[in-house]
């Protein structure tokens, strides 16, 4: 989206347009986490957050907070800096088949002819939604850790190199 702003200037009239980022967002995992101290258990949240424009753009963030609301907007944050362009081909794909393994989770991506949709499960289709491809297999094998699928496929996407 983009504002326009007018700015009043030593009487000259200047249009000035600023670029507003909207990113769709989703929160794939909260957990409640612990940490034993001298003075007992002290209570936290962890949030995972994929960002995406649904256009080629498409980032992930994990943090920790007090409250609920302060992890995830310390996750937004985090995804916004942590952003990648995904190349996609005309068919809204991947340019190539792709198999990856990081840690402990494996993920085989693959291309998909026009039609198909997005044929993906758990976390790994919500990175692919919102990254915007519409044609295209995944398959999560080894994990089921949300996060460490999350970054097999933000791995895999980022891969991919110019054809």
């Amino acid at each position: 989206m983009k504002k326009v702003v007018a700015v009043k200037n030593n009487k000259k009239e200047k249009e000035v347009k600023k670029e507003e980022k909207k990113y769709e967002q989703k929160l794939v995992d909260l957990a409640r986490v612990t940490r034993v101290t001298e003075g007992g258990k002290r209570m936290r949240f962890r949030a995972c957050v994929v960002i995406g424009d649904r256009q080629g753009r498409v980032g992930y963030g994990v943090a920790k907070g007090i409250d609920v609301q302060i992890a995830i907007s310390k996750a937004v944050r985090q995804a916004e800096k942590n952003m990648l362009k995904v190349k996609l081909d005309d068919n809204k794909s991947i340019p190539y088949d792709v198999d990856i393994k990081f840690k402990s989770a494996k993920l085989i991506l693959k291309r998909a002819k026009a039609g198909t949709g997005i044929k993906a499960g758990g976390a790994a289709r919500v990175v692919l939604e919102l990254a915007g491809l519409q044609n295209i297999v995944a398959k999560q094998l080894g994990a089921s850790n949300k996060i460490n699928n999350i970054q097999a496929v933000y791995r895999a996407l980022s891969e991919f190199k110019e054809y």
